[in-house]
């Protein structure tokens, strides 16, 4: 009798294991769809009920056009001084200053003339294992690290990463477009590299 027991407990406990791990699956399916739906969505009806015209995701155009359009015109020569000197300003205001040049090049990093993230490489961590990051510098003799350059590792479904100073001769090159290699570190792997 308490042998029965024991199997129905246990064939219960394992039941209830697989129900979660379905459910979990199921979140794994539904989950990016529905959160890029949410987001998309709620981008559009802001936009929609900020400028009401009576046309749907109006507002959402014109908005990727304005900022599109003030990309444009930053670029010129006419507001290139305005923006460098409004850059300065920024550039010079305590505590400001960290955010606004932090976000910059971060931002710099990936769209800008300054793009960073161009150099996908390997780095082997322990025998046979391998990051795959970006290299960020590649001379820091002026922080008194000759031999060494900055490689920086984006973590998994996050924007954030580590950087790290690391030994030239336990890096490899990455072969694949940055952009490929970033969406493949940042899904974790789960995306191919085209």
């Amino acid at each position: 009798m308490e042998n029965t027991k024991e199997k129905l407990k246990t064939s219960f406990k394992n039941r209830i294991k697989n129900l979660i791990n379905y459910f979990l699956k199921g979140l794994l399916i539904v989950l990016p769809f529905a959160v890029t739906y949410a987001v998309l969505k709620s981008i559009v009806l802001t936009m929609d009920n900020y400028i009401d015209v009576g046309i749907p995701a109006v507002g959402f155009f014109i908005v990727i056009c304005s900022i599109t359009f003030l990309g444009f015109i930053g670029s010129s020569l006419i507001t290139k001084p305005l923006i460098n000197l409004l850059d300065d300003v920024l550039s010079k205001i305590p505590f400001v200053k960290i955010i606004y040049t932090s976000v910059k090049d971060f931002m710099e990093a990936f769209v800008g003339d300054k793009k960073k993230f161009t150099s996908p490489v390997l780095v082997e961590m322990t025998n046979g294992i391998y990051k795959p990051g970006f290299i960020t510098q590649q001379d820091l003799s002026h922080l008194g690290l000759p031999g060494l350059c900055a490689v920086y590792f984006p973590h998994s479904y996050a924007f954030s990463g580590n950087l790290f100073f690391v030994d030239k001769n336990k890096i490899k090159p990455f072969n694949g477009n940055s952009t490929e290699v970033m969406k493949f570190i940042v899904s974790g792997g789960v995306t191919d590299i085209e």
